[in-house]
């Protein structure tokens, strides 16, 4: 556990699935969930900051890292963010947290909006990292979005055609991906980016994530446009970086003031990977916005 020392490794059985984590630190429960095409070791440069103050869950998604990868149905519904939600909720259930904060990046930011949404009543606070919503995302789309997320349209595509794709050559696909962004991968610790690349050795991990991003584009966007007039009341924070697409596309306050009663945060001095370009100035804000 050298990315994490002092945390424990544990596992989750949550119904049919089992969620892999790592659990560390003491005080109030709070939840940290990564983004594609990573895993949980996306929070290890942030972990300790937080578990100074916090008692720190950190998970893979279903379909991630040493998570389970069930292939799911023709609805890609085993990838609904609501599913994915709430394994989550159920992991904290079974360390005994009934409420807690929770923090996503990327792709567990999707998951945490859904967990808001589901499970309001569980939810003290809140915060996403670098994303607006999924549905503003997709009626925004122009040519400088699609550009440089051109993974949303690819992964999307029927099945087998990204998986065997990206099975090809899979160092080389994380490799590009990873490596497009503002930071460049000298932006990732070579022990996390090591894991991010094994992870991405198992066709499974291929294939999931793909039905990830397929639920994205169908099941979710149902399920959001039947909360689109809802407004949640717990509070946000919302933290994105300012040399990434989001600041250049979006308007992240005021897109999830459309969502959210209270919403406050700014961008950061940092690309996509804001946990592993911006470790220090990330942990600060989330520590005084949950404390």
């Amino acid at each position: 556990m050298s990315l994490f020392p002092g945390f424990e490794p544990r596992w989750f059985e949550v119904g049919e699935t089992v969620i892999a984590g790592v659990v560390g630190g003491s005080g109030p429960p709070l939840l940290l969930l990564h983004g594609y095409p990573q895993t949980h070791a996306m929070w290890h440069r942030v972990a300790a900051r937080l578990a100074s103050r916090f008692t720190v869950v950190a998970t893979d998604l279903r379909g991630y890292g040493k998570s389970s990868k069930p292939e799911g149905p023709p609805d890609h519904s085993a990838y609904s963010k609501r599913r994915m939600a709430e394994d989550q909720v159920r992991v904290m259930a079974s360390l005994g947290f009934e409420r807690f904060s929770v923090v996503g990046h990327d792709r567990g930011g999707r998951v945490v909006h859904r967990m808001v949404l589901d499970h309001e009543a569980r939810i003290e606070r809140w915060a996403v990292l670098d994303i607006v919503p999924t549905r503003t995302m997709y009626l925004r789309t122009d040519r400088t979005f699609a550009q440089a997320y051109y993974h949303w349209f690819f992964l999307i595509q029927p099945a087998p055609l990204p998986e065997r794709l990206i099975a090809a050559d899979p160092t080389f696909f994380l490799n590009y991906h990873l490596g497009m962004r503002h930071g460049g991968l000298e932006a990732f610790d070579r022990e996390a980016l090591e894991q991010y690349r094994a992870a991405f050795r198992d066709p499974a991990t291929i294939h999931a994530s793909c039905e990830d991003y397929r639920a994205a584009a169908s099941i979710d966007l149902e399920h959001d446009e039947a909360d689109l007039f809802r407004k949640i009341r717990a509070p946000l924070l919302v933290l994105w970086g300012r040399h990434g697409i989001i600041d250049r596309c979006f308007r992240p306050l005021e897109d999830w003031g459309e969502r959210v009663h209270s919403v406050t945060g700014r961008a950061l001095d940092c690309g996509h990977y804001i946990a592993e370009e911006a470790p220090a100035e990330a942990a600060g804000e989330l520590i005084r916005f949950l404390s």
